[in-house]
């Protein structure tokens, strides 16, 4: 059974680099046309799509944050990272890390989500 587990701090002062890791368990993130994804959900706002790392280790990111977001993998460690940087209190929500099986946007693993708050 594939398991996602985030970690990461809760609170991020605003203009610092939030970075969050997501743990997989019993798969690699290099196995074939799995796609490893990062979401999050701010308060009173829809579940928005970050961006994703590949099988092969090709990432996107999505347009609204590409300047200041990088998504990486470390295939020896079955996990993927997230790195936001310059953040204000609107990066503030719950991150997801999911994966799906052949593509991007459809998700057959989720994690529980972690709360970050960014706040001075």
């Amino acid at each position: 059974q594939v398991q996602l587990q985030e970690s990461g701090p809760g609170l991020v002062m605003p203009s610092q680099t939030l970075s969050l890791t997501c743990t997989v368990s019993n798969e690699s993130i290099t196995t074939n046309f799995r796609y490893w994804s990062w979401l999050r959900q701010s308060p009173g706002k829809g579940l928005e799509w970050i961006g994703y790392i590949a099988y092969a280790g090709s990432t996107y990111v999505n347009s609204p944050r590409k300047s200041r977001t990088s998504i990486s993998g470390d295939t020896a460690k079955y996990r993927f990272t997230l790195q936001l940087n310059s953040v204000t209190p609107e990066d503030t929500a719950v991150y997801y890390c999911a994966g799906g099986k052949m593509n991007y946007y459809w998700y057959d693993y989720w994690g529980q989500g972690t709360q970050v708050t960014v706040s001075s």
